[in-house]
């Protein structure tokens, strides 16, 4: 097959005059062991190779002028070695027969390169639009996620400038009332000052959750800082213990980058928390000259039996944003227990150890 390929490739002719050359050539030494046999033996068939190569690699009217050539050599190869003829028409006929027969074989070929070579287009042109396709549909995920991210940014902004500094004045108003209460020996003076306790805890809970919208800074150490405090915000408000480790500084300018590879590990401990009832969690971030790895273990239930084959919306997801980044995402049971989720990205020029 591979032979046939090289043989007879689809695509514009080209070199058809070493083409040409080859055809002559190949007639020719057909017609010399043609007449070396003697003309006992039936060697016309044999001079179809030149015929289709001709037709195929030079053209119609070339493969129709070797079709011509080999009924000359091969008649006149059995004239010198001596053929008995019973008439001059016999020949003649023969040759007549077996031109038809190349011409027929010419046309044929002719028609299968034209047909070849229009499917051949038309993949090519259907690839290039299928490229196109893929490409524009990457450019408009990026879009989405450069969108989803910049209003979370935005929403996590409102929220830490405007909701917190409404709940901070509420606290300080209720303070004062608290005050207000105790200088008239009022007893409501404690429940102004658990209100004023919740109030306080209105406030860090808010500012939490601005942080998860907008949590990596320009920086480059941004997605470390982030990663640090996720680890501290889980430990401070679950029941969970939550390590952040990172040997080494990995240094990460691309926002986008870091948002994507702070939400993959977002996604992951919430992941361990909600389903693998995990009591711990190590958030894992490395670096290479080629790769940035971000790793999330856990101690928690693990893998179900079926997870290779139903994996959920947060799998995907975050298989997404790795394959997005040109990464690798894997998830697998934990050697130790639990499940390891591991996330594999290119270094990227400005991400430094």
């Amino acid at each position: 097959m591979a032979a046939m390929s090289l043989m007879f490739p689809v695509g514009p002719r080209r070199n058809r005059r070493g083409w040409a050359g080859v055809c002559l050539l190949l007639t020719a030494g057909i017609g010399a062991v043609d007449y070396v046999s003697g003309y006992e033996l039936f060697f016309s068939v044999f001079y179809l190779t030149g015929v289709c190569l001709g037709a195929w690699h030079v053209g119609r009217w070339f493969g129709v002028f070797i079709s011509g050539l080999s009924v000359a050599v091969w008649v006149g190869g059995d004239y010198a070695a001596g053929a008995p003829f019973p008439s001059p028409f016999v020949p003649v006929w023969n040759a007549l027969i077996v031109f038809v027969f190349n011409a027929v074989v010419v046309w044929l070929v002719d028609r299968l390169y034209a047909l070849q070579l229009d499917l051949a287009q038309r993949v090519n042109a259907r690839t290039e639009e299928l490229t196109r396709e893929i490409a524009e549909r990457e450019r408009l995920e990026q879009e989405l996620l450069h969108i989803s991210e910049r209003e979370q940014r935005r929403i996590g902004n409102d929220l830490h400038d405007n909701f917190c500094q409404h709940l901070t004045s509420t606290a300080m108003a209720v303070q004062v009332l608290r005050e207000r209460l105790e200088g008239r020996g009022a007893a409501e003076s404690a429940d102004a000052a658990r209100v004023a306790g919740l109030v306080e805890e209105g406030i860090g809970m808010a500012r939490e959750l601005a942080r998860g919208l907008s949590p990596v800074e320009l920086e480059a150490e941004g997605l470390m800082a982030a990663l640090q405090v996720l680890a501290a915000s889980i430990s401070k408000w679950s029941k969970v213990h939550c390590d952040f480790e990172c040997e080494t500084s990995v240094l990460i300018a691309d926002s986008h980058r870091a948002v994507q590879l702070y939400r993959i590990a977002q996604e992951a401990v919430s992941n361990a928390i909600r389903h693998g009832k995990a009591r711990r969690i190590v958030i894992t971030l490395e670096s290479s000259a080629e790769t940035v790895t971000l790793s999330v273990e856990d101690d928690g239930l693990g893998l179900p039996e079926d997870w290779q084959s139903a994996q959920g919306l947060g799998t995907r997801i975050m298989a997404h944003r790795a394959g997005m980044l040109g990464g690798v995402f894997t998830l697998e049971p934990n050697l130790t227990g639990g499940t390891l989720v591991r996330c594999r990205v290119p270094a990227a020029r400005d991400a430094t150890v």
